[in-house]
């Protein structure tokens, strides 16, 4: 499938430009299928492609000297990642995988920086994206420096429990550990925990939200 100025214009970079000034646009993008599991960019590579999701989720994540992986945001349809190489450096800060069967759509860095220079909506819907990546980053370390882990928990099962334009995404107990920065017993344990006093219940292959109320106060998003 082709990609069109009704696919750009729906993403967040080109919001608000007019499809006449889109046009040609769609001709410097690519896309490609991806199969879950499959790594879509590596922490520390050379990238100058700006990645968005059409279809499915991707996980963004780092890996520690051990091992260890912090997942640090799921990237769901119209959303982008690579920002920060693309508007930056140009290596990669983190690792990018797609977590189920995807589609990506990607331009080159040097394709896309002169359709900024002409397009001062793009520069300042890409100022507004990457501020907005910055924040979360923020917000990431307060949650793992002040939260215990079942308010991590609490706030990760109510960030995935809205359907997206692909339905409810669905994180491994190894997942959920990886965002709030814990073992995979802990989690088991802090799910256990919420359970027990009657917040969720543990279903086969899902975790229905009984009082969404009290799991919200136990994430601090009250």
């Amino acid at each position: 499938m082709s990609i069109t100025i009704e696919n750009l214009a729906k993403l967040r970079h080109f919001a608000g430009v007019e499809n006449d000034r889109l046009a040609g646009l769609p001709q410097l993008f690519n896309q490609k299928p991806f199969v879950k599991g499959q790594t879509i960019v590596s922490e520390g590579d050379k990238q100058e492609n700006l990645y968005f999701v059409n279809a499915g989720v991707v996980k963004i994540f780092k890996t520690s000297s051990e091992g260890k992986e912090q997942i640090i945001i799921i990237v769901r349809p119209g959303e982008s990642f690579n920002d920060i190489a693309v508007f930056g450096s140009g290596y990669s800060p983190y690792s990018a995988q797609a977590l189920g069967n995807i589609v990506i759509y990607w331009i080159h860095k040097n394709d896309l920086l002169p359709f900024m220079e002409k397009n001062w909506k793009v520069a300042r819907n890409a100022l507004a994206i990457v501020s907005e990546q910055e924040r979360m980053l923020l917000t990431l370390i307060e949650d793992l420096s002040f939260k215990n882990v079942t308010g991590r928990v609490a706030k990760i099962l109510l960030q995935n429990s809205e359907p997206g334009p692909d339905g409810f995404q669905k994180l491994t107990q190894y997942e959920m550990a990886a965002m709030a920065g814990t073992a995979r017993e802990v989690v088991g344990r802090s799910l256990k925990s919420l359970e027990e006093n009657g917040v969720i219940s543990l279903e086969r292959h899902r975790i229905v939200i009984k009082n969404k109320e009290l799991l919200t106060q136990l994430a601090g998003l009250n």
